[in-house]
């Protein structure tokens, strides 16, 4: 049996700059690399030396995705929970559903500006 973890998860978005911003100022992560996609567009590669999301656009990105299709969300965990709040609220979107729950983790939710909902957790 092998072991593994995750390394990358792609996400189509609408704007790159406004995507990216969001994960470096909520999770601490940086610009891995940016550059132009092979099937046309742009993608930007945004995360830690060991792990990423890969955000991708380009004209024909629809946005305004239904929830669970076929992502339900996406989860970040985080060192400090109120924080990450509060940068999700700065870049104008609206934290729903707080909780807490077995393991242990406090959450929230939020959608981002293209439909795609994230869970916060923080295991404090």
């Amino acid at each position: 049996m092998t072991s593994g973890t995750l390394e990358h998860a792609n996400l189509s978005v609408t704007q790159i700059d406004r995507a990216a911003a969001l994960l470096q100022e909520l999770l601490g992560w940086h610009i891995r690399w940016r550059g132009d996609h092979h099937l046309g567009g742009e993608t930007a590669h945004v995360g830690t030396d060991d792990c990423y999301v890969s955000l991708y656009t380009r004209e024909d990105v629809p946005g305004e995705y239904s929830k669970g299709q076929p992502l339900n969300h996406l989860g970040l965990r985080v060192d400090d929970i109120d924080a990450a709040e509060k940068v999700v609220v700065e870049h104008g979107l609206k934290p729903f559903s707080h909780g807490k729950y077995e393991p242990g983790p406090r959450s929230f939710y939020f959608f981002d500006w293209d439909g795609i909902e994230f869970e916060v957790v923080s295991y404090e």
